[in-house]
């Protein structure tokens, strides 16, 4: 089983750039797919963007399109989650997670979330 943790959150102005990164341990982390998602303060958890096992395919979010990009480096099981051009409204505990299904992850079917990363944008 693969576990993730998040890291990489903190407090930045609009117009700024964070990087979080997505950890993960266990020997199938290379045919995960991993997404990351948010949940803003009184809302929804929602979905942010998807990378598949290879890094050759990914999706993002109409609302983060343009200004987020994820990725991934499967030597260091690591997945990225780059945020350029930060907005207030991407305030939210950010959380990432994943499964062998791509499906399951766009669809955020997902068990055993972690804590996430607090990313606040100020104005």
């Amino acid at each position: 089983q693969v576990q993730l943790v998040e890291s990489g959150g903190g407090l930045v102005q609009a117009g700024g750039s964070l990087r979080l990164s997505c950890e993960a341990s266990g020997r199938t982390f290379s045919r995960y797919n991993v997404g990351w998602f948010r949940r803003a303060p009184g809302k929804e958890r929602e979905f942010v963007a998807v990378i598949d096992w290879s890094g050759r395919n990914t999706y993002h979010a109409d609302s983060v399109k343009g200004r987020f990009t994820i990725s991934r480096d499967n030597a260091n099981n690591t997945v990225y989650l780059q945020m350029d051009r930060l907005k207030p409204e991407d305030t939210a505990v950010y959380y990432c997670n994943g499964d062998e299904a791509i499906g399951a992850v766009i669809n955020g079917h997902l068990s055993n979330w972690g804590q996430g990363t607090q990313v606040t944008v100020s104005s």
